[in-house]
């Protein structure tokens, strides 16, 4: 039986691919923030595939401490890692700190799956053929490796997240270049504008995104239609041994002129590698 963990998976589109994945037969571990969600999440999971093979864990990933803590318990419970599926991510109106110090949009969308996966490498690459997939999203920007933590600029809450987010690209394509030949592949997958709830726990959704959410929300794809594209990246035997791609569906589109740097890359790696106190 495969084994998948899928962070942010008590909703959206964390919730969805959690479910395809229980569907399928595998063992999966949701990884969420409140446990009454993530319990209510699991119950629903199971009613609709009845399948047991589903563990709840419970984590704060603004929090490395939690990170860390996290880890430990799922390597305690899994005997094997087959699949990981980094897709919590947030947004926050105005700048906040993790418990770390760290603006915390950064703390969640880019350390945090950073320092997880690193935490699970080893039962990933014990359990091979692994694949790691890092949910992205569309933006062309690029991150300030001097103020990572805006404090020399005014906070600007869809700037930071397209940032934070943009992370996850850099670590994407570093990562596949260190993992070559290891039997583990990364991608990150860009699901497409759907109706989320990005953000909604942390403040970002305003009143005008509430609006058009109300207006719109019928036009726009649902969760289980956008998880159609990670699935297809975590599944699809066309996959096989594909790594360090950045994907919307079938099709690979390009990278930020930044991301698509592998000094960029590098550079960003070393400074997360600190951020996280992994060297």
């Amino acid at each position: 039986m495969k084994t998948a963990l899928v962070t942010g998976a008590n909703s959206g589109l964390g919730l969805a691919v959690a479910e395809a994945l229980a569907a399928d037969g595998m063992r999966v571990g949701l990884v969420v923030r409140d446990a009454a969600r993530g319990q209510q999440a699991l119950d629903e999971i199971r009613r609709k595939t009845e399948n047991t093979h589903l563990a709840l864990f419970t984590a704060d990933l603004a929090d490395q401490s939690e990170v860390r803590r996290l880890a430990d318990e799922v390597k305690d419970r899994f005997d094997a890692l087959h699949l990981l599926i980094n897709n919590a991510g947030t947004a926050f109106k105005e700048r906040r700190l993790s418990p770390d110090g760290i603006e915390s949009a950064l703390a969640v969308n880019h350390l945090a799956p950073f320092l997880l996966t690193h935490l699970l490498l080893e039962s990933l690459k014990a359990s091979a053929p692994a694949r790691i997939i890092n949910v992205g999203t569309r933006m062309d920007t690029a991150m300030d490796f001097d103020d990572l933590n805006w404090e020399r600029r005014p906070y600007r809450m869809m700037q930071a997240y397209g940032q934070s987010k943009l992370g996850m690209l850099h670590f994407t394509f570093e990562l596949a270049r260190r993992l070559e030949g290891s039997g583990v592949t990364v991608n990150c997958v860009f699901p497409g504008v759907f109706n989320s709830n990005l953000g909604g726990t942390d403040g970002a959704q305003g009143l005008f995104w509430k609006l058009l959410k109300v207006g719109l929300g019928w036009a726009l794809p649902s969760p289980e239609q956008a998880a159609k594209r990670v699935l297809y990246a975590l599944q699809s035997p066309e996959m096989t041994g594909v790594s360090g791609k950045y994907l919307a569906g079938e099709k690979e589109i390009q990278a930020p002129d930044q991301a698509r740097s592998a000094e960029a890359n590098r550079q960003l790696w070393e400074i997360t590698e600190q951020l996280t106190r992994m060297r």
